[in-house]
Parts: C-alpha cells; sequence; structure tokens
C-alpha cells in the first residue's frame, strides 16, 4: 500500500530529526539493540496513531526493527509535521497522514491505516479502538490487542468495559508511573508552555495565569507557570484535587470567577465546555485561550465565534476574536494541543519513557494475548521499573538494593 504523505522531498529534513531525537533517548536505543537482534513482533503488523513528529517516528522505526509491518497515521490534523512523515515513509514504514489535514483527509487516513489489517494497535485518544467498534468493526476480531497514551484515550476504554463492548485487549500505558508522573507532569508541564510562549511571545511573569483541571497534567502545567513567574489560580470540579491544588499553594476558584481576572487560560480536563460564553463575556481585553487536553472540544469554539463580530488570524497559530465591546480575545492553535500543534510536543527525554513503555507493552501483547480477555489492563510492574531502571543507568545514577534481610522483613505475613 502507497503511503500518502504531503511532500516526500522533505524527507531527508525529516531524517535530520529524528537523528537528532535518537541522541537523547537512552532507553528506546538500548531497546533498539535487543530488537534488532530477537525480532519479537516478526510477523506482526502493527498500526500507530499518535502525534506524528521525530520522536513518535523513533518509537515507529523501533517497532519496525522489532520485525512489525508497520503503519503510522497521525492523531491529530495540526501536530503532524510533513518531513518527519516523509523521512518515515522513506524508511518503509506506510505513514498516511499530513499537516493541517481536513476532517475527511483525517478519517482516511486512519481508515488507510486499518486497510493494512494490523494485529496489534497503538492508539492516542482513542479514535482508532472507535472505529473498530463501529465502521470498522469487521477487523476487530483481527485485533490481538493494543495499547493507549492518553487520558482521554483510556476514559474512552474503561467507558467501553464498563458496557462490555470492548472488543480486544487494552494496556493503559497512560496509567502507569513512568507515563503519569513524567510524561503528563514535567512533559505537559514544559511543552504548553513552550507552545504558548512560541506562538504570543509574550511574557509570563507577573501575569494571571488560570489552569483548568488539577490532573497529573494541570499539576505540571500549573508547576511551570508559577516557576515562570505567575499567579496561578485552578478551577476544578474534584474537591481532593481541589484541596491538593490549595495545599500546593494556588488559589482556587470557579471558571465564573476565575475567568474576570485571568491573562492566561489553559484547559486540561478531558472534558467538554470548560470555556464557554459566560466565562468569554467575562474575560477582559487581550485574554489568551489555549488547550492542551486532546481533543479541541474545551474551549466552546462555536460560543467564541459567536460572540465575536470580527475575526481574523494575527500570528501564526493565533486568532484573534473582537467581541462587541470591543474587547479582543485570543485563541492558540484552533483550541487544538497547543504543545503539539504549536510546538514540538514533550521534551525527547520524557518521551523516551513514555514510548519504552508503549514498545514493551505491544511486545507483552505479541507474547500474551492468548491470555488476555478483551478488558483495560495495566502495564507490568515489572516493565515500570525495567523503563526506570534503564533510564537512571542513562543518566549515570545509582540506586540502593534491598540487602536479603530487609527483603524478607518487607515479605513477612
Amino acid at each position: 500500500m502507497q503511503s500518502l504523505v504531503r511532500d516526500m522531498a522533505l524527507a531527508p529534513q525529516g531524517m535530520e530529526k529524528i537523528n537528532w531525537v535518537k541522541e537523547f533517548m537512552p532507553v528506546l536505543n538500548v531497546l533498539s539493540t535487543e530488537f534488532i537482534a530477537s525480532r519479537p513482533l516478526a510477523g506482526k503488523k502493527v498500526a500507530v496513531t499518535m502525534h506524528l513528529e521525530a520522536k513518535t517516528a523513533y518509537l515507529a522505526l523501533l517497532l519496525q526493527q522489532a520485525g512489525a509491518d508497520v503503519a503510522v497515521t497521525g492523531s491529530n490534523p495540526l501536530s503532524t509535521q510533513d518531513d518527519v512523515a516523509a523521512a518515515l515513509a522513506s524508511q518503509g514504514v506506510k505513514v498516511f497522514a499530513w499537516y493541517d489535514c481536513t476532517a475527511a483527509e483525517y478519517d482516511n487516513f486512519l481508515h488507510k491505516a486499518l486497510d493494512t489489517r494490523p494485529d496489534i494497535i497503538v492508539d492516542d485518544g482513542g479514535d482508532l479502538v472507535a472505529l473498530l467498534h463501529g465502521e470498522r468493526s469487521d477487523l476487530a476480531a483481527n485485533i490481538l490487542g493494543g495499547s493507549e497514551e492518553t487520558t482521554t484515550g483510556v476514559i474512552r476504554l474503561r467507558a467501553l468495559e464498563a458496557e462490555g463492548r470492548l472488543k480486544f485487549p487494552m494496556v493503559a500505558v497512560n496509567d502507569t508511573y513512568c507515563k503519569y508522573l513524567f510524561d503528563n507532569r514535567y512533559g505537559t508541564g514544559q511543552s504548553t508552555w513552550d507552545g504558548i510562549m512560541r506562538s504570543t511571545n509574550l511574557t509570563v511573569a507577573g501575569k494571571t495565569v488560570v489552569v483548568a483541571g488539577y490532573g497529573w497534567c494541570g499539576k505540571g502545567v500549573a508547576m511551570r507557570a508559577k516557576g515562570l513567574g505567575a499567579n496561578v489560580i485552578i478551577t476544578e470540579i474534584d474537591p481532593v484535587k481541589a484541596i491538593e491544588a490549595v495545599f500546593d499553594g494556588f488559589k482556587v476558584l470557579p471558571m465564573q470567577e476565575a475567568a474576570r481576572v485571568g491573562d492566561f487560560f489553559v484547559t486540561l480536563t478531558g472534558c467538554i465546555d470548560v470555556i464557554r460564553a459566560e466565562h468569554i463575556k467575562e474575560m477582559k481585553h487581550g485574554a489568551i485561550l489555549a488547550n492542551a487536553g486532546h481533543f479541541d472540544v474545551e474551549i466552546n469554539k462555536a460560543d467564541l465565534n459567536s460572540l465575536a463580530v470580527a475575526r481574523r488570524r494575527v500570528r501564526r497559530n493565533v486568532e484573534e476574536f473582537c467581541l462587541a465591546d470591543g474587547r479582543k480575545i485570543y485563541l492558540l492553535a484552533e483550541g487544538r494541543l497547543v504543545n503539539l500543534a504549536a510546538g514540538d510536543g514533550h521534551p525527547t527525554e520524557i518521551m523516551d519513557l513514555s514510548f519504552a513503555l508503549q514498545a514493551l507493552s505491544v511486545i507483552h501483547i505479541a507474547n500474551n494475548y492468548q491470555n488476555m480477555p478483551a478488558k483495560v489492563y495495566e502495564v507490568p510492574p515489572e516493565v515500570d521499573s525495567r523503563v526506570a531502571a534503564l533510564k537512571l543507568k542513562a543518566m549515570g545514577i545509582d540506586i540502593d538494593q534491598l540487602s536479603p534481610e530487609q527483603a524478607a522483613y518487607l515479605s513477612r505475613a
């Protein structure tokens, strides 16, 4: 099957990006050496739907080195980098993606990935799983299992499981320690502000930042905002997370009140309509709205558009909405994932952990699917520990080991 990419002439430029991230992904490099020798996915077909940039490309190449026939498509219309897509296609991976694709093109790319009749899927947000439980349910019987990268995707998986409709086993990579403690917190925290600052070129220090959602991603964004000198307000619906935010030193307000004072608004909830008309009406001139949740539904774009008397693009990834009273509100990256639509996504060293978990989860499925009924699984603890140990070793950090007596003490009845 022929790849569908924007311009194959961009491949050399994309390979430069891939080769750069390889230098800073030591865990994947260790796995690469192992996989080339053992070929644990020989004869298997793997479909990967993720934000198609250099780090994801290296994961795809790693699965290919493990012996898999790999197909890749993007998980967001604005996060595909055309040079990386071309580079991946030049290496024999089937690629169906280009930057700023239409909704119809995006849907077609997902179908193309499934047309390869994969045995295993690596999903990001749950779009492949949704197709396999809907329009492409005819292929579900062929799926041995898969893994899911995001909180949003895991929520969708658990809903299917609760309804008794999940058709194959899925590993919730998002929920393992090395994913949410590092990727969600430090990765999202840094990359979200990278995307915002690239897009706006504005000062964060001294501004008021409203962070909607105090899960692991929200914790990271709030922590980095505080480090940049911002005054941080948290909005939450969960009383436990709200009190945690208070104990972490942040002010907690309802969005209706926070809307009046915020300079930057960042949504990270996984839910719809977190910022809507009644909030936008309260915002001050110059407020900047950004989303770091998976789908572009957290900021109600229809409400924003209906309140505007004029709108225009003022910078790359910045759209201005002029309200009837003259106030201007700015939306970044069309309300899509600002860290990927307006940046390069999470730092390379962070994704070294997450993508090692993805790769090893795929191997786990290939080796154990016959004993895995259709439900949502955690990443095996030994896999999580191994990835962390490999990362520590690469960083030159040693830790203590239990003595036999200590091990016996901790395992006593």
